[in-house]
């Protein structure tokens, strides 16, 4: 029999569950159902119905296929930027709202540690790199924001570095706005008692396990840094020509849902239908005010 392999931080969440978590947050994840909403803050006690949420997403779903076919016919260029903390579900929204679009024209980038060559690049450079041409969609699984959070977090990015990313970060993105790109930028926020759970589902799910990193145990007791570096660069990013949209993530589906209409309320596109598409729940989705701790 084959000797079961070792797998990097599998057994560092339960550790840290037992060990390091406030005795709050181990109580609630120790006796909520599994639909429960775990943050005592959240607007609803338990995840939308799969039921409603399958009927609202295949409204959704068509809206898409609509938007994608209008921005290859004229042109357009869409980008959205995931971000949000660690487990909030950003990977699991970009693939609902790629899932029927054409691969060839809507694209995921999620860039990895920068090479020696980046690292010595302007700092945008790599990202411009990844923008979308004519009849295209980019769909960021985190971006140039790296500099504001974690980077911050983690003492990646001395200072001065990011006072200078702050200084130019309004001129790169009115530049984008002025040359006719479309931006969305998603933050999608999850609750500490819930992120912890994610991260126990993960630990234990042999096809999920590839997810943990270095980032995310260490991050796990720098709740209160993340929390200060998230306000800090959503303050300072807000702006009318590039504004953020908050998304509450402690449900799955009521996050994915009101991601994809953001989007869809960004584009004009032919055979837009607002009645499909419906309202963004205000209880869900907002501007930085919505932001949790």
């Amino acid at each position: 029999m084959s000797k079961k392999p070792d797998i990097p931080f599998v057994g560092d969440i339960t550790a840290y569950l037992k060990k390091g978590a406030p005795a709050t947050i181990r109580k609630l994840i120790e006796t909520a159902g599994k639909d429960d909403i775990l943050d005592p803050g959240h607007p609803y006690p338990d995840e939308m119905p799969g039921k409603e949420y399958d009927a609202r997403m295949k409204q959704l779903q068509l809206q898409l296929v609509r938007m994608m076919h209008d921005v290859i016919d004229t042109g357009k260029r869409l980008v959205v930027l995931f971000e949000g903390r660690d487990a909030a579900g950003k990977g699991g929204t970009i693939e609902r709202v790629r899932e029927n679009l054409n691969p060839r024209s809507a694209y995921i980038i999620a860039l990895p540690k920068p090479t020696e060559r980046e690292a010595g690049q302007w700092y945008f450079q790599r990202y411009v790199d990844n923008l979308p041409a004519a009849g295209e969609i980019a769909l960021f699984d985190r971006s140039w924001y790296n500099r504001g959070v974690v980077e911050k977090v983690f003492g990646f990015a001395a200072e001065k570095q990011r006072e200078q990313f702050f200084r130019q970060l309004p001129d790169f993105e009115r530049m984008l706005v002025d040359d006719g790109v479309i931006l969305v930028k998603l933050w999608l926020n999850v609750g500490r008692a819930e992120q912890l759970r994610r991260f126990l589902a993960r630990e234990k799910d042999p096809l999920k396990q590839w997810k943990l990193s270095w980032i995310d145990v260490e991050g796990l007791a720098k709740w209160d840094d993340y929390t200060d570096a998230i306000r800090e660069t959503l303050s300072l990013s807000h702006s009318p020509i590039a504004p953020w949209t908050v998304i509450r993530s402690d449900d799955k589906r009521r996050a994915r849902i009101a991601a994809i209409q953001t989007i869809l309320n960004a584009v004009p596109y032919k055979g837009k239908d607002q009645d499909a598409i419906g309202r963004v729940d205000p209880k869900i989705a907002g501007g930085p005010e919505m932001l949790l701790t």
